[in-house]
């Protein structure tokens, strides 16, 4: 299995949109949400196509110093992806910020997400922010993240809970800038 982590331009964008609303699907199951009116996972009954939910989503490839949209493949096929946010865009306490992480169902529990995440993080030195919802029906989602950084930083990271800019989470930080 040839798992491939690429930063994506605006000539692939439309691979991770076209992922997107799929993850979106998937944070239903631990949120407890519903499709707008339009049958859009939004917030908001505005969107009513999935082209308009696409077009806010170009934000990710206009500002290249800052966001970092990475599709995963596996054997050549799009199996997920993971967006990397900078200041201004999460906390000006932390310089790299996992925004949103998705990974197909039937490519996890195969290593595959982890390898993702390390790769990325190897991408960038410095302070790593994450969250993810901390109530029971994502437990899968915090034993991963919790696996993943004790793995790759060998124990040495900061797991709270409190309220960020998204709400009560679990949140996980970590330095890698001595590295």
């Amino acid at each position: 299995m040839k798992i491939k982590v690429q930063l994506t331009n605006k000539h692939d964008a439309y691979i991770i949109k076209n992922l997107y609303p799929l993850f979106l699907y998937d944070l239903s199951e631990h949120y407890v949400s519903f499709p707008n009116i339009h049958g859009i996972y939004e917030d908001s009954d505005e969107y009513t196509t999935l082209q308009e939910q696409y077009e806010v989503q170009h934000i990710w490839w206009e500002k290249p110093e800052c966001l970092y949209p990475f599709l995963i493949r596996v054997d050549d096929q799009p199996a997920g992806f993971i967006l990397i946010a900078t200041p201004p865009h999460c906390s000006t306490e932390v310089d790299y910020f996992v925004n949103e992480f998705f990974l197909l169902r039937p490519y996890r529990g195969q290593g595959i997400a982890e390898q993702a995440a390390i790769h990325v993080f190897e991408q960038f030195r410095g302070r790593w922010e994450l969250f993810t919802n901390p109530s029971e029906k994502n437990t899968v989602g915090q034993k991963f993240w919790r696996k993943t950084i004790s793995n790759y930083k060998k124990g040495e990271y900061l797991e709270k809970y409190g309220d960020t800019f998204d709400g009560y989470k679990l949140i996980f930080r970590f330095d890698n800038s001595k590295e």
